[in-house]
């Protein structure tokens, strides 16, 4: 019964939509970065870059050189619009992304994980065969169809993504929208809106509507007496967050997802004029039918299990981080770090040298680094290797608090702790970062 759900054909229209529409944004993505300047401040002006622990081998390329590998990503997204080498286009603009994703945390952000996930499942799917150079060239890929477990594989991904959005959002700092306030005070200065989004209310409707929002927008996608007032949700949603918060192309990318839920019917009427609709509903099981149903298992279940990894850590993910990434944590807090580096000569302990993190790091990378223990961690491991090819052993530590949705500064790492001589755990609890105790003024 499952195979026969599965592997049933139904329409490609939405599929084929959405990929051209995913190369736009891919190309824009790309080109976006090189002329805004993100390219450079991220990745040519800092003397170096924090690295995804484990994948320090990626690293920048030299002079303007990262630049130029913008600009390849970017025609690789135009390809991927027109269907151009689709496979390997896609494939290589994966490939790219993961790499510029892995190489820095500077500016994490959970959306550019959500692309790099798109990506790969893209490069799975049959999304070149209509309105395409390859179908073109190659009239036998054209396909009206396509197998139902490609939509259902996209909309759960996406239902993953937006119910952990939510789920993280139930906690005080959110309800009593102590943090939208926050959001909001920072663009006060905000051109007509600014006095408008300081208003209280204001501030309680984000905090309501954004976790409501992120619950049930696709379940009112699905259903189609609701679809039509969700999209329109939808649209005002995410125009709001582009607007307000400059977050890139994503809520784009968001919009554009939502084709999957509109009948394939009116897509053809409006986007693919020239292309008939397919109704048949064949069934269609291929002979590699238990790869592709272990693979979307597999692939779903990591999935639902990561993000939910922080559970499992001693104290706070909003204090500790750990756990914080890739779980879909979207403007959640807000954090700022006081921090100072102490490195003491094992062979003269008498002699110590306090860090000026700003003689290191962009101001970008010290924002960043202030609050995200990973990154304290990183740059004690830095120094540590520094004054190893001065011939010196050293210790290094940290005296560091934080501040966490505005509240009183805390101490945060424990300064008699060489961090120099910690080793870094995925998966444990480094008892080295000191407990969270909220008595929120």
């Amino acid at each position: 019964m499952l195979s026969k759900w599965l592997f049933t054909r139904i329409d490609n229209s939405a599929l084929i939509v959405f990929r051209i529409l995913f190369g736009v944004l891919l190309t824009i993505e790309a080109f976006g970065a090189i002329f805004t300047g993100w390219v450079k401040r991220v990745f040519i002006e800092p003397a170096f870059t924090f690295n995804f622990i484990g994948f320090e081998f990626l690293q920048p390329l030299p002079g303007n050189g990262m630049l130029w590998y913008y600009a390849v990503m970017g025609l690789f997204g135009i390809f991927v619009m027109l269907g151009f080498k689709y496979r390997f286009s896609i494939f290589m603009y994966t490939i790219m992304w993961a790499a510029v994703y892995l190489m820095q945390k500077s500016s994490y952000n959970n959306h550019y994980y959500l692309l790099m996930l798109l990506c790969f499942l893209m490069i799975l799917l049959p999304a070149h065969r209509y309105a395409s150079v390859d179908a073109w060239k190659n009239p036998g890929l054209k396909k009206l169809s396509m197998p139902r477990w490609v939509w259902v594989l996209l909309v759960v991904q996406m239902f993953i993504v937006y119910t952990y959005a939510a789920v993280a959002k139930i906690y005080p700092d959110w309800f009593d929208a102590t943090l939208p306030g926050i959001l909001m005070d920072a663009r006060k200065d905000y051109w007509l809106v600014g006095d408008f989004l300081q208003q209280p209310w204001v501030h309680h409707t984000i905090a309501w509507f954004g976790f409501f929002f992120d619950l049930l927008i696709i379940p009112l996608l699905l259903w189609k007496r609701t679809r039509i007032f969700a999209f329109l949700a939808a649209v005002f949603f995410h125009l709001f967050n582009s607007f307000i918060f400059h977050i890139g192309i994503f809520p784009y990318l968001a919009l554009a997802f939502t084709i999957f839920f509109f009948s394939t019917e009116n897509i053809n009427r409006y986007f693919l004029w020239k292309k008939p609709h397919y109704s048949a509903a064949e069934v269609e099981v291929p002979k590699n039918r238990n790869l592709i149903v272990g693979f979307m298992a597999i692939w779903l279940l990591v999935q639902a299990v990561l993000p939910v990894r922080h559970w499992f850590f001693k104290d706070d993910v909003l204090w500790t981080e750990e756990g914080h990434r890739l779980s879909w944590r979207m403007m959640l807090r807000s954090k700022s770090g006081q921090i100072r580096y102490k490195v003491v000569d094992k062979s003269k302990p008498q002699d110590t040298i306090y860090i000026k993190t700003e003689d290191y790091l962009s101001a970008k990378q010290q924002r960043a680094l202030g609050s995200k223990p990973d990154m304290i961690w990183q740059f004690a491991q830095r120094l540590e290797k520094e004054y190893e090819l001065e011939g010196k052993e050293v210790e290094v530590y940290v005296d560091s608090r934080v501040s966490v949705n505005r509240r009183r500064y805390k101490p945060f790492i424990d300064p008699k702790v060489d961090l120099a001589a910690e080793e870094w755990k995925h998966f444990e609890h480094h008892v080295w970062i000191l407990p969270f105790v909220d008595d929120k003024e």
